[in-house]
């Protein structure tokens, strides 16, 4: 169980850690513009070596802001709930700390897709057109490779809650 637990414990911690680092940084999307290269993110916009914030109220990128904060706080519980998994308390018999730890960790993933798919919809159908030479870059896959860390650690979790809880029920006869 423990080799479970800390093998989540561990994928969490760097997809958290892939979380904050994605969503702070400005490098989702690089592009030419006027003879040279810019770039932007969730919050700025940079051109000639000078950022700028993003001012305006876009829905798209309000909601891709909004899901990745939503993720960070959502494995941040789940790591919470993971290194609790390791103290075993008796006043939490009924409750199962890797199986809410699990559950936190597959809520990131999902508002993590979410987010990934919004901002690649709208990359791809409104800016891909607007800017003729673009592409992603590497903050924008570092929130994808969050994604497959959070879904392995949730993983990690819910096999430590079944070997947990198969031991629980095999000692108890």
């Amino acid at each position: 169980m423990y080799s479970f637990t800390g093998g989540g414990l561990f994928c969490a911690i760097i997809g958290n850690i892939l979380i904050v680092v994605s969503t702070a940084t400005d490098y989702w999307m690089q592009y030419r513009l006027s003879g040279s290269y810019a770039h932007q993110g969730l919050w700025r916009y940079c051109m000639a070596n000078k950022c700028y914030m993003q001012t305006a109220s876009i829905a798209y990128w309000n909601a891709t802001r909004a899901f990745m904060i939503l993720s960070g706080m959502a494995c941040f519980a789940g790591i919470m709930a993971g290194i609790l998994s390791f103290a075993h308390f008796s006043a939490f018999e009924r409750f199962s700390r890797s199986f809410a730890a699990g559950i936190m960790l597959f809520i990131s993933t999902f508002f993590l897709l979410l987010a990934m798919a919004i901002y690649t919809g709208v990359t791809l159908s409104f800016l891909g057109k607007r800017f003729g030479d673009w592409r992603f870059s590497w903050s924008y896959i570092l929130g994808w490779v969050a994604m497959l860390m959070t879904f392995i650690a949730g993983i990690f979790y819910m096999c430590a809650h079944r070997l947990y809880e198969s031991r629980r029920v095999v000692g108890s006869r």
